[in-house]
């Protein structure tokens, strides 16, 4: 059975208070008091807890920033394809229906793929959504950057993100992309209902196809100098705006 790593105190104390059953191993540094607790959580699961000093840790992280802490675990499928529909289908046969997902575009920056994922569980999203080619997956480092958000929230990885908005779309989801050229202020549209926020990647932002499947475009009004703003960042803008309408 496939075996991974994560490291970072938030990443495996998530993986230690959610999917305990999941983790094999535990590595901490007995000198870093955070860490050092995590030992209390696995013991009462069977888990194996060795302490190690930093430079091991250094390697068993891949000279990742571990803060002290490093579990081998099993991890957890992604979300099917075919699952993420049914939901949404199903969902869309229920009154207040309130699905929303993040679809990233061609994210390439662990770091940012991260980020979003914090985001998006801080905002309750159903799933975020990748495309399988071209992007960031969920490794070790976006593991690290998502703070445990990786344990909360779904990623589902798509073959082709157009194909899959179209399915969305007659499951009766809303799709609405992010460009900087759009005329429409983001604020200025209703964000409830089921909806996909879809962003697109670092540099080149939403490919042709997926603008196109996109039911309206929104820009996020900025005022100053700036022309544009980290992925990451807009992501938080756009999902935190529409919980604001959905909580009016």
């Amino acid at each position: 059975m496939k075996r991974e790593r994560a490291f970072g105190i938030n990443a495996v104390e998530a993986l230690l208070q959610r999917h305990p059953e999941r983790v094999i191993q535990l590595w901490l540094d007995p000198k870093r008091e955070r860490a050092a607790r995590l030992g209390t959580l696995a013991r009462p699961h069977g888990i194996a807890v060795e302490q190690v000093r930093a430079e091991n840790l250094d390697r068993l992280a891949g000279g990742g920033h571990h803060q002290g802490a490093v579990a081998e675990f099993r991890p957890e499928a992604p979300l099917a394809e075919g699952e993420l529909l049914a939901r949404i289908e199903q969902a869309g046969n229920q009154t207040g229906n309130q699905t929303l997902l993040l679809v990233l575009d061609q994210v390439q920056d662990p770091h940012n793929l991260g980020a979003c994922l914090r985001s998006a569980a801080a905002a309750g999203c159903t799933a975020v959504v990748i495309p399988r080619d071209r992007a960031a997956g969920l490794t070790p480092a976006v593991r690290s950057a998502a703070a445990g958000a990786a344990e909360i929230v779904p990623l589902c990885e798509v073959a082709n993100l157009a194909r899959a908005m179209d399915q969305w779309q007659k499951a009766g989801l809303w799709c609405t992309g992010l460009a900087g050229e759009a005329e429409s202020d983001l604020y200025d549209l209703d964000l409830t209902g089921p909806l996909a926020l879809v962003l697109g990647g670092e540099e080149k932002g939403l490919r042709r196809l997926t603008r196109e499947r996109c039911d309206n475009l929104a820009r996020i009004p900025m005022p100053g100098p700036t022309e544009s703003l980290n992925i990451s960042v807009a992501a938080g803008i756009a999902l935190f705006e529409a919980l604001r309408q959905r909580r009016a």
